[in-house]
């Protein structure tokens, strides 16, 4: 059919989590290493235009507020002329692993994140 299935734009998203993460210091990796498990709670997606089989995407990714025991993220995906064709957000929530219970952010994390953090 010519478009990128739907479904292929959670796994694009995570993408952009993980790659956010490692900027700033911190891989996926070590967050659940530490016992911390970051389920989605919420997604929310717009397609403005689609994306093409083989088109190169460039995806944004930015937390738009410190988070708490929520963080959320929002996304931009552009084409290749540089074109905005879909925004995003999902909203995740630290879990302790042992417990199953929500917890805040982690202290290292949130350090990074404020170090990190831009507004756009």
């Amino acid at each position: 059919m010519k478009y990128v299935y739907y479904g292929n734009y959670a796994e694009y998203f995570e993408i952009g989590r993980v790659e956010l993460f490692r900027s700033i210091g911190m891989s996926y990796d070590e967050i659940e290493n530490q016992g911390i498990w970051l389920p989605v709670s919420e997604y929310k997606i717009k397609y403005l235009k689609p994306a093409l089989y083989d088109q190169v995407l460039e995806i944004h990714t930015y937390v738009k507020k410190i988070p708490g025991v929520r963080i959320e993220f929002e996304y931009e995906i552009f084409n290749e002329q540089k074109m905005k064709i879909t925004e995003a957000s999902t909203t995740l929530f630290f879990l302790e692993a042992k417990t199953n219970k929500i917890i805040k952010c982690p202290d290292a994390l949130m350090k990074l994140i404020e170090v990190n953090w831009k507004t756009e």
